[in-house]
C-alpha cells in the first residue's frame, strides 16, 4: 500500500474547507489536481473517504483515516521545522484560530502590527467559537490560537512548553442603551441590572456571565440567546434589554450604546499560544514573541477607555 503526504494533505484540506474547490485554492492547485490526489488515496485504501455533497462529509472510513492524516502531516511539517529552527526564518503561513469578538475586536491592530513587524509571514485567520478554536489547535487544523483562559503553566518560558502571550487581560462590562437609568453611572452593580430582561449571546462568555451572577449572589435567568453579536447589539438598542459583553467588543459597540464597568468585577484573559501536543512553528514563535513589540496598552484592554463605542458592528470574512 504506497501512501503519499500530498494524497494526505489534499484529503485533510477538502474536510476542512467543506469543498473540492476551496481546499485547492488554499493549496494553491487546481480542483482536479485535489480530486486526483483523494480518489488516489480512496483507491488506495480500497473505500470512499468522502461523501461529495456540499458541503462534503468524511464517510465511517474518512472518519477513521482523519486523524492519523493529521498526525501524519502534523509529524512532517515539525520535521520541517525542526530543520527551518536552524534558519529561525518567520515566513510562509499560519493558521490562526480565534473567536468572534477577538477577530473583530482584537486582531485587526494584532494583523497590523504582524504585516509591519514580519511582512514575509501570511497569517490565514479561522474564526470559530472557543470551542472550535481549541479543537482545531489541537487537531493541526490551526498553527496557533488566540485562546480564552488557557491552564497557567507554572515554571516553563519555552513557548513549545506550553506557554504563550498574554493579548489582554479582558473584564465584563454592562452594555446598556444611551437613554438608560443607568447609563451614565460610572459602575453599576449586576444586582442593579436585575430587572432589565438579559440577552445572551452565548459563543465562550455564558459561564463568566454565569460566575458573575454568582459572584454577586444574584439569579442567572437570560431572557434571550442568540448567536449573532449584531443581533444582540440590535436587541439592545431596540431596547429589548441589556447586556454584559467582554471589554474586546468594545470597537463594535455603535454610539448610541454604552459600555459601563460592573461590580463585581470579572474578567478572562486572552493567550496568544500554539499546541500543547506537537511543537509549534517557528513562525509562530516569531508572532509570540513580536507581541512583547506592541506599544504599551496595545494589546491590553484599559478600564480608562472611554464608555461609548465608536463604530458600528463589522465582521471580519
Amino acid at each position: 500500500m504506497a501512501l503519499n503526504l500530498p494524497q494526505l494533505r489534499a484529503f485533510v484540506a477538502v474536510v476542512d474547507a467543506g469543498g473540492f474547490g476551496t481546499a485547492a485554492a488554499d493549496l494553491g492547485l487546481s480542483q482536479s489536481a485535489v480530486s486526483h490526489a483523494v480518489a488516489s488515496l480512496e483507491r488506495t485504501l480500497a473505500g470512499s473517504l468522502l461523501v461529495r455533497s456540499t458541503p462534503v462529509h468524511t464517510t465511517a472510513l474518512g472518519d477513521a483515516v482523519l486523524s492519523h492524516a493529521r498526525s501524519a502531516l502534523a509529524a512532517t511539517d515539525a520535521v520541517v521545522d525542526a530543520a527551518a529552527r536552524h534558519t529561525a526564518t518567520a515566513d510562509g503561513t499560519v493558521r490562526l484560530a480565534a473567536t468572534p469578538t477577538v477577530c473583530q475586536g482584537l486582531l485587526p491592530s494584532l494583523l497590523r502590527h504582524w504585516s509591519e513587524r514580519l511582512p514575509a509571514l501570511h497569517i490565514r485567520v479561522f474564526e470559530g467559537s472557543g470551542e472550535e478554536t481549541e479543537a482545531w489547535l489541537a487537531s493541526a487544523a490551526a498553527d496557533a490560537a488566540i485562546v480564552v483562559d488557557p491552564p497557567r503553566v507554572a515554571g516553563r518560558e519555552d513557548p513549545g512548553a506550553g506557554s504563550g502571550a498574554l493579548l489582554a487581560t479582558d473584564p465584563f462590562l454592562a452594555l446598556l442603551p444611551q437613554d438608560h437609568p443607568l447609563a451614565g453611572e460610572e459602575t453599576v452593580h449586576v444586582a442593579d441590572l436585575a430587572d432589565d430582561p438579559l440577552i445572551l449571546s452565548p459563543n465562550g462568555c455564558e459561564r463568566h456571565i454565569r460566575t458573575l451572577h454568582q459572584l454577586a449572589g444574584e439569579e442567572y435567568t437570560p431572557a434571550h440567546r442568540v448567536r449573532d453579536l449584531g443581533t444582540l447589539i440590535s436587541m439592545v438598542q431596540a431596547g429589548l434589554g441589556v447586556a454584559i459583553q467582554p471589554e474586546v467588543s468594545r470597537p463594535l459597540v455603535p454610539d448610541d450604546l454604552v459600555l459601563v464597568r460592573i461590580t463585581p468585577h470579572h474578567s478572562r484573559r486572552l493567550v496568544l499560544c500554539g499546541p500543547q501536543n506537537r511543537p509549534w512553528q517557528p513562525a509562530v514563535r516569531a508572532l509570540v514573541d513580536s507581541v512583547a513589540q506592541l506599544p504599551t496598552g496595545a494589546s491590553a484592554s484599559s478600564d480608562d477607555a472611554p464608555r461609548q463605542g465608536s463604530g458600528q458592528p463589522r465582521a471580519l470574512r
